[in-house]
């Protein structure tokens, strides 16, 4: 593997099975679907939430000094976890550690973890970035959850205008105030007060605020919050049934994760030689009415695409009307 950082999805599986894999403890993601202070609540303790959003890069930077929303804090940097983004693709991981390494002291980050907090604790947000950025144990458990892929070496792949660019940035509360962890940003940014048991309420304004920001027809979010391993609570209830549902969903993500760590392409390939050659074992005429076959379905599903496409065409040209 190269010593770039490649592409992660924004999945709770993912950053839930990335955290474990960090030495975390008692602490997963769970996707939400809504904005809903109280499906939120729900999940609580809430330590943070992570955004995901498709990023205006043709948008012009701020030149008066002051983010869209909320307030830079600089002195907030000195006192808290904030870093710098200095590289491509590290901004999920980023986000994740941008929440967590803020409740080190409400949640057990793990030996390694708590060492690279405090060995960056004096370093100003870019030294931090930096630091991030090489090393080699985040980096090498990030990159481990990256879809595999022998078409296209992320590490070497650059965003163009015709790309699209996505995003993840933090919200949590720290020290009585909501903030807003960006590492393209110069500084945290602050949303106001805002205690740990007010996080829910407080922070789904300011994400609608941000969304409405975008047309109306952008859809493409995705919003993952950072709560304490829902098994713990569970065992606490004594609730059986929500322990089996959530053991099972772990067990459903470290298939998932494998999954994605593995690639089929040899595999497909194997399937389709062997495919192959048994039909060239039932002669050149078979083999030709295979191949013709699966040709004129494929002129067939391609021509109902094509009708469908024209219908749906038909519609929005009558509802518009």
């Amino acid at each position: 593997m190269s010593g770039g950082w490649n592409t992660i999805e924004s999945d709770a599986g993912v950053f839930t099975f990335l955290l474990d894999n960090l030495g975390v403890k008692n602490v997963q993601f769970e996707e939400l679907i809504a904005l809903d202070a109280d499906f939120l609540r729900q999940l609580s303790p809430v330590y943070g939430v992570i955004f995901l959003f498709k990023y205006p890069t043709g948008e012009k930077a701020n030149t008066d000094g002051t983010p869209k929303d909320g307030q830079y804090d600089y002195a907030a940097a000195e006192n808290l976890f904030f870093a710098a983004q200095t590289i491509q693709n590290a901004c999920g991981t980023q986000a994740l550690l941008s929440v967590l390494l803020n409740k080190d002291g409400e949640i057990d980050v793990g030996t390694q973890l708590r060492e690279f907090k405090d060995f960056t604790s004096g370093f100003p947000a870019e030294f931090r970035g930096e630091a991030l950025s090489n090393s080699e144990l985040i980096r090498d458990v990030h990159n481990s959850f990256a879809k595999s892929s022998p078409f296209v070496d992320e590490t070497q792949r650059t965003a163009t205008d015709d790309d699209d660019v996505y995003h993840f940035i933090a919200y949590t509360p720290i020290n009585g105030i909501l903030y807003e962890l960006d590492g393209l940003q110069p500084a945290p940014i602050a949303h106001g007060g805002c205690t740990f048991e007010e996080f829910p309420e407080k922070v789904i304004p300011v994400l609608q605020r941000r969304i409405e920001r975008y047309p109306a027809n952008e859809i493409r979010f995705n919003l993952l919050a950072m709560v304490r391993d829902l098994r713990v609570r569970a065992r606490e209830f004594g609730d059986q049934d929500a322990l089996y549902r959530e053991e099972q969903k772990r067990n459903e993500w470290q298939f998932e994760n494998s999954l994605r760590r593995h690639n089929f392409v040899g595999f497909a390939g194997e399937v389709l030689k062997g495919v192959i050659a048994e039909k060239l074992k039932e002669g050149p005429e078979a083999y030709g009415k295979w191949i013709q076959d699966a040709k004129d379905k494929t002129k067939q599903r391609s021509e109902e695409q094509k009708k469908k496409g024209g219908a749906a065409d038909e519609d929005e040209e009558m509802l518009g009307s």
